[in-house]
Formats: C-alpha cells, sequence, structure tokens
C-alpha cells in the first residue's frame, strides 16, 4: 500500500473541483429556469455547489472509492488497514471536507482532515 504524495492530491483536487462546478453550474442553471418560469424559490450557487461536492464525493467514493480525479490519477480511497472504506467512513469523509479548513491541516497531520478523522487513506492503484 503506497500512499499519494501531495501533487497527486492536488492534481485530484483541481480535477474534482472542475467537474463539481460543472454539475452544479449544469443544476444551478436548471433550477433557474424553474425559479424564472414557475416561482419555485430561489437558492444561492453557493449551496447548489457544496450540496453537489457532498453528493459527488459520496456516491463516488462509496461505490468505487475512485472519483474522476482518482481514477485519472490511478489512486483509490482505502481504510488505514487497506481495505475499503466502508459507507459511514465515506459519509464522514465527505462531509468533513465541507469544512473550509479542511486543507490547512496537511502541514500539521501530514494529510487532510477528512483523512485523518475517518481514519482512511488515498493509495496508488
Amino acid at each position: 500500500m503506497r500512499i499519494v504524495g501531495t501533487g497527486t492530491r492536488i492534481l485530484n483536487f483541481i480535477v474534482d473541483t472542475l467537474v463539481v462546478f460543472a454539475i452544479a453550474y449544469a443544476v444551478y442553471k436548471i433550477r433557474q429556469w424553474y425559479v424564472f418560469y414557475y416561482g419555485v424559490k430561489f437558492i444561492n450557487f453557493g449551496y447548489v455547489f457544496f450540496a453537489a461536492l457532498f453528493v459527488y464525493y459520496f456516491l463516488l467514493e462509496s461505490f468505487s472509492g475512485r472519483t474522476v480525479g482518482k481514477l485519472l490519477s490511478y489512486s483509490k480511497v482505502v481504510t488505514t488497514q487497506g481495505k475499503k472504506a466502508g459507507i459511514v467512513k465515506i459519509f464522514i469523509r465527505s462531509l468533513i471536507r465541507l469544512t473550509i479548513v479542511d486543507m490547512f491541516f496537511i502541514p500539521f497531520l501530514g494529510k487532510p482532515l477528512h483523512d485523518y478523522v475517518s481514519k482512511t487513506e488515498v493509495v496508488e492503484i
């Protein structure tokens, strides 16, 4: 089990953020159509983005342990013992990603907060 480096994690973050942004923007624009024509309640783009972020990571990592960024970098999420991460660990991991301070723990813990709290690792495959 070889843990990926910071560069791979940054690549994963950039690719996944672009994918999530595209999904969130499409959902937001479709919803804006309903707001305009049917008077549905307006929702700020930030809420749509963070909802898309949570759902994206939760669904993809739950089923395969890999997101689009991880597919491109040949990596996946596993437990600290090297086994497939369970649904509870993925839920915690996805929930903690929503905090803005998640990435600032890398210098102190050697990994982001979502890996530390959920007891998961990103490894090469």
